[in-house]
């Protein structure tokens, strides 16, 4: 049974493992303060081309989510999100049990405009309500949409207009930035937000998010918050060297890229057999609409998530390629679709 399921699906990048056992016996200083863990920093530092942003090693996603944005609002702020928002469906509510509210807005295609953050502010008008403070964003969407640099610009200038905290959510950041339609640069995105983590659990690593904190505001104490939450890692060092050999050359960006292309394999030959799909995404995550009777079929070998039943025939289903999808892999699956295509 092969897996379209998720992008972490694998262990990690041989260069990571071999990283990890080159240094297996090395004695090194707990909680994120040893030398893999700094140079980490610096190399992440470097291609952000800044030096004055923090970064802090946490071991996943919901953990750097629950964990930044509790740390960054007072007690009687709240966070708005997309709809499809991770913080808001997959996180089990985990801002929420830190005491913060999270505010949905429907957006058609996962990402959030200036209308929808100003409806919500709207709505939340005096101290009977929570104030909207932080405004959560994904890139890549948890429908695999991008934000380009116009639309983020946008956001920045309507959030830093509102004194609004713009917090992006980088799982799969790589993707995104590899994706043949971004123009946005780590650089840009450190100007434009006040802080986002680089995920590497879905892009190559076993795990580990590197938080950066753009805003000098929000950097205070930020460790004590971390060990709060439980997130401080003893042996840190283990998130230090994954992201050492991530950003020490390419390989973060060239593992994305080749999750996009097997992708775009995926999408191109779906669509050539006359496939809609359901949104627009150009990155690792794809949603083809496909015949009820194909999808059965196919989960008799393959695993992947119906996503949204489009009527009584037919649903999206959401596949997802990873930096070690085999292209012949890719290719078998297209295969059985195009069987199934002509004999149902």
């Amino acid at each position: 049974m092969y897996s379209f399921l998720c992008d972490y699906s694998e262990g990690a990048h041989p260069q990571i493992l071999d990283a990890l056992f080159r240094t297996n016996l090395e004695q090194a200083d707990g909680y994120g303060l040893d030398r893999h863990c700094r140079n980490a920093a610096s190399l992440i530092k470097n291609k952000i081309g800044r030096e004055d942003v923090d970064v802090h090693f946490l071991v996943g996603g919901t953990q750097t989510n629950f964990t930044a944005i509790s740390a960054f609002l007072r007690a009687h702020e709240a966070v708005i999100t997309a709809q499809t928002g991770h913080i808001n469906v997959h996180e089990t509510g985990a801002v929420e049990a830190t005491g913060h509210k999270v505010l949905t807005e429907a957006t058609a295609d996962g990402k959030l405009s200036p209308k929808e953050i100003q409806s919500a502010l709207d709505y939340h008008e005096d101290e009977h309500m929570v104030k909207p403070k932080l405004v959560y964003i994904s890139n890549s969407t948890e429908i695999g949409s991008i934000y380009l640099k116009s639309e983020l610009i946008q956001l920045s200038e309507f959030c830093r207009k509102n004194n609004l905290i713009l917090y992006m959510d980088g799982a799969r950041l790589g993707s995104a930035l590899a994706s043949n339609e971004n123009d946005l640069t780590l650089s840009d995105i450190a100007e434009l937000v006040d802080a986002f983590y680089i995920g590497g659990t879905k892009n190559g690593a076993l795990m580990g998010e590197a938080l950066v904190i753009c805003k000098e505001e929000l950097k205070e104490d930020f460790r004590y918050h971390i060990k709060q939450k439980g997130g401080l890692l003893a042996k840190g060092w283990l998130l230090g060297i994954q992201f050492e050999e991530l950003f020490r050359d390419n390989l973060y960006f060239e593992l994305a890229h080749h999750a996009n292309q097997m992708a775009a394999i995926l999408s191109k030959s779906i669509r050539d057999l006359g496939n809609p799909f359901l949104v627009h995404s150009p990155s690792n995550q794809i949603f083809p609409i496909l015949a009820n009777g194909i999808i059965r079929k196919l989960e008799e070998e393959y695993s992947f998530y119906p996503w949204k039943k489009i009527d009584e025939d037919h649903t999206a289903i959401r596949l997802v390629t990873s930096w070690a999808s085999e292209e012949s892999d890719i290719r078998q699956f297209v295969d059985k679709l195009n069987h199934y295509h002509h004999i149902l």
